[in-house]
């Protein structure tokens, strides 16, 4: 599976931000870069230059090198993922349902991966039951599709 590393940079500084709940106008002043160009480089739409990239980590009291350093751990990590091949005649069948911690019920079918808060690697990524209007920050680093989970 391959990743852009402006993606992984970009969801990193998200995942920074969105810890320390504070919001991107917050650190597009601080950083002195404007609103929407941040915004960009979260989504990944937009390379960082080095300048851009210091002066962000800046705003956001966290160290350059440590954001490289886990930014590099999760494309390693992501680049390891074997996907299995999904065959073409899969049919849209049952799906198979997921039980609820908190509930015990069985009522969520599919979803989503986010990275709401806790710890800085891929693990701690949490699976979120899809909404219609979710207010939940996506992340762009996307998990693979497993043949297990589309047959039921």
């Amino acid at each position: 599976m391959t990743v852009l590393l402006r993606e992984a940079i970009g969801d990193r500084l998200r995942h920074a931000r969105t810890n320390q709940r504070r919001t991107l106008r917050d650190i597009s002043r601080a950083a002195r870069v404007s609103l929407g160009y941040l915004s960009e480089v979260e989504r990944g739409q937009k390379e960082a230059s080095s300048e851009l990239l210091a002066s962000i980590c800046q705003a956001l009291e966290l160290p350059l090198g440590e954001l490289l350093y886990k930014v590099a751990a999760d494309v390693s990590a992501l680049d390891e993922v074997e996907v299995a091949p999904v065959p073409e005649e899969v049919d849209a069948g049952p799906r198979k349902t997921v039980p609820d911690r908190e509930t015990g019920s069985a009522g969520f079918e599919g979803g989503r991966l986010v990275s709401e808060l806790i710890g800085d690697d891929l693990s701690d990524l949490r699976l979120q039951p899809a909404q219609r209007m979710s207010t939940t920050l996506r992340t762009t680093i996307g998990a693979p599709k497993l043949a297990s989970t589309i047959a039921a």
